[in-house]
């Protein structure tokens, strides 16, 4: 895992000296939650170093948005509040104009549209920032504001832990229902035996999930935090569902299966890649490499099957059923 100081390395511009008083203010910058102003930040350094003075707070504070160690954030409060990206996946906020507490969540359709708007007119997108204000439940309801939540790459290793096993499952239904369709019975074998690892990695997955909860059991009740399209049936739901319709063969069955994997793997890389060092970031990267190595067998086995068909008749079938 990438620690503190080497992700403050790794962001800092070239031809930037350290500095002691500013590796002080670094520290204790990303030892707080949430998002915070640069007062605050003054007093909490300040608790730690009397002698840092303001100016140089200040011009750490710009120094450290510059490099992409901290975001700015306006919540319409007429002040910026800053946090920082150590562990921490870029997102937007929902803010509640009436308490002024923020409310975090990310989603890849959000990002994949502005994607699709800065490609079409050849812009490069250097940050993006959404920001949504209205009112929350708590206020809407007359009650008091809600305790802090735990850290946000908590809920998020929860929910890419979530997506995860939905998409294993998924997975396992897929290859459970290919292997019973599978005609050629060298492609049945390769059926059962992925959907055999799907079981094995979903059991996983699953264990690590339980793992996380027993750590801190407030995770289980807070607010999801990543939308993604497909994250609750899984990205493979589809093609299990395709599974079922008349005629789908071996062939078919191996086409869908490469579509899916290769979706799949395209899908948590992309944004495993996007995100800074943390839990939710290695889970996605993990099933990534997961996904494209099954990609790759599935591939290889339908390159076989297609010469062995050309060959003609040396794919054993088993008779079909009444």
């Amino acid at each position: 895992m990438q620690s503190p100081t080497e992700f403050v390395e790794r962001h800092r511009p070239s031809g930037s000296r350290r500095s002691g008083k500013r590796d002080v203010i670094v520290g204790v910058f990303l030892e707080q939650d949430g998002h915070i102003s640069p007062d605050q930040l003054v007093d909490a350094v300040r608790a730690r170093d009397s002698q840092i003075s303001r100016a140089t707070i200040y011009r750490t504070l710009q120094w450290m948005t510059e490099a992409g160690i901290a975001r700015k954030v306006d919540f319409g409060e007429g002040r910026f509040r800053f946090e920082h990206a150590y562990r921490h996946p870029r997102h937007f906020h929902l803010i509640c104009r009436r308490c002024k507490q923020s409310f975090e969540f990310l989603s890849s359709d959000i990002e994949s549209f502005i994607d699709e708007v800065a490609q079409a007119r050849a812009f490069q997108v250097e940050e993006s920032v959404l920001q949504i204000y209205g009112t929350c439940e708590a206020c809407r309801a007359g009650r008091p504001a809600e305790a802090a939540s735990p850290r946000i790459d908590s809920v998020f290793a929860r929910d890419a832990l979530r997506m995860a096993i939905a998409t294993e499952r998924s997975g396992l239904t897929f290859y459970t229902r290919a292997a019973k369709i599978a005609r050629d019975r060298r492609g049945r074998t390769l059926f059962e035996r992925m959907a055999a690892e799907e079981r094995e990695h979903l059991s996983k997955l699953e264990a690590r999930y339980r793992e996380l909860i027993a750590a801190d059991p407030s995770l289980e009740a807070q607010p999801t935090f990543l939308f993604f399209k497909g994250a609750v049936n899984g990205l493979f739901a589809a093609g299990a569902d395709e599974l079922t319709k008349k005629g789908a063969g071996d062939r078919h069955a191996l086409r869908i299966g490469i579509r899916c994997e290769r979706a799949s793997h395209r899908f948590f890389k992309r944004y495993g890649d996007r995100f800074e060092e943390s839990e939710g970031k290695r889970i996605f990267l993990e099933f990534a490499d997961e996904e494209r190595e099954h990609c790759e067998l599935l591939v290889r086995e339908y390159r076989s099957l297609r010469e062995r068909e050309r060959r003609g008749g040396t794919v054993k079938r088993r008779p079909r059923t009444a």
